[in-house]
């Protein structure tokens, strides 16, 4: 979603109103779409963790819409000079605030947290606006996630597979034993998801770099990317009839409740397993997207922090940042919603094997080279650009739209502003 530019009028009458606002008690208000049960539990463990410091919590919880209501109404309030002090954004859209001025500088809680040497380089790059901290990472989610119903593959005598050909052999040996082989939802976001991890498996981390984040023409058009779409068309083939408009979340219930055999989703999807009382590696398997056990594609939550008026409100809102980025509230908040802490030094004694396999992978893809950001989740480029990429993607998996005119689509939609 671009942001529409704020006008110097409306910035002028942000400053005379906060100006106006009499100095109150410390209090951080903040805004999320952490509505979900795990995740409200999560939110009011950073507010217990504020008001033991003295700090009243305003909540600003705006469910739907995966965050575009939220962003909506941030919009709103900015531009009537009524921001709160922190807001859930991710990825370049905290650049795109960064750029309207509104961003509170909060390096003195980074330094004092020692946040450079606690969190890899490119996700400090993330949170950062011009060289200094804007932002507070919360978490990391792992995109490019297979999950698998052990006892389908079972009954189908298939294996677990690590590349695209043994995937297409579990696949047809899942269809033919009467299963579906691919649980999906036909919605943008879940075939760019699905897109971005095939990318990945079939050119490697240096040709999603080029295609994905840097978007280089010849590579978008390139026959890598040809070979990803004649990939993804054959993926097509073994998702049901039924999948328009599905919810994530009940494709993923198709693979708990053994209707399906697989499925290509982030981590959150481990919530609903965990939610139905499974175990993994008994009663679901969580293994690398096929071809992408040496890749890691990273989705973080984020609080931005906004510029708010007075001593005492500036000092709580680096306690808010401090407070994000403190083992405890890391380690319980990660525990709820499935994914894994950003930062180093938090306990790893409670987490599954899902998760330590995914903190040992991000560990392994920092240093490799492998650690690459999500483009079908906000963290690689602008919203304009990637929203007209998953039109395309979407396109193609709706109609009989060949890969070669895909890949050339890919060029134009990433020229969009």
């Amino acid at each position: 979603m671009k942001l529409k530019q704020i006008s110097l009028a409306v910035l002028a009458a942000t400053t005379m109103m906060a100006g106006m606002a009499t100095s109150q008690a410390a209090e951080v208000e903040v805004l999320h779409y952490w509505t979900s049960g795990g995740e409200a539990k999560s939110a009011a463990e950073l507010k217990k963790m504020m008001e033991a410091k003295g700090i009243t919590w305003k909540d600003f919880a705006v469910a739907g819409g995966g965050g575009e209501n939220a962003t909506t109404a941030l919009k709103a309030r900015v531009i009537a000079g009524s921001a709160p002090t922190a807001a859930q954004i991710k990825g370049p859209s905290i650049q795109e605030w960064g750029n309207e001025g509104v961003l509170a500088n909060i390096d003195a809680a980074a330094t004092e947290g020692k946040w450079d040497s606690l969190l890899p380089k490119v996700v400090s790059n993330v949170m950062k606006y011009k060289g200094h901290y804007v932002a507070a990472p919360i978490n990391v989610h792992r995109v490019n996630w297979l999950w698998i119903n052990p006892e389908v593959l079972k009954k189908a005598g298939a294996t677990t597979p690590t590349n695209f050909d043994e995937f297409f052999v579990a696949a047809d040996k899942i269809k033919k034993a009467g299963f579906i082989a691919v649980a999906h939802g036909g919605q943008p976001w879940q075939d760019a998801t699905v897109f971005e991890s095939v990318a990945l498996g079939v050119g490697g981390a240096e040709f999603y770099k080029k295609a994905l984040i840097q978007l280089d023409p010849a590579t978008l058009s390139g026959p890598t990317m040809i070979k990803t779409f004649d990939t993804l068309g054959k993926i097509k083939t073994y998702i049901d009839k039924d999948s328009a408009g599905r919810d994530w979340n009940l494709a993923t219930a198709m693979v708990i409740n053994g209707k399906a055999g697989m499925q290509f989703m982030g981590d959150w999807a481990k919530g609903e397993f965990t939610a139905a009382g499974k175990q993994p590696g008994k009663d679901y398997l969580c293994v690398a997207a096929p071809g992408t056990e040496k890749s890691y594609t990273f989705n973080i939550d984020s609080l931005a922090m906004f510029n708010v008026k007075g001593a005492e409100q500036q000092k709580a809102q680096l306690t808010l940042a401090t407070a994000v980025m403190s083992p405890e509230f890391q380690e319980i908040f990660n525990l709820n919603k499935g994914s894994i802490p950003v930062r180093a030094g938090v306990s790893r004694a409670k987490f599954d094997s899902c998760a330590l396999k995914s903190m040992d992978d991000m560990d392994a893809t920092n240093k490799s080279g492998g650690l690459v950001p999500s483009f079908a989740h906000g963290m690689a480029i602008d919203s304009a650009k990637a929203g007209a990429i998953q039109d395309v993607i979407a396109k193609f998996m709706n109609s009989n739209m060949t890969s070669q005119a895909a890949a050339q689509a890919l060029v134009k939609a990433a020229k969009a502003k």
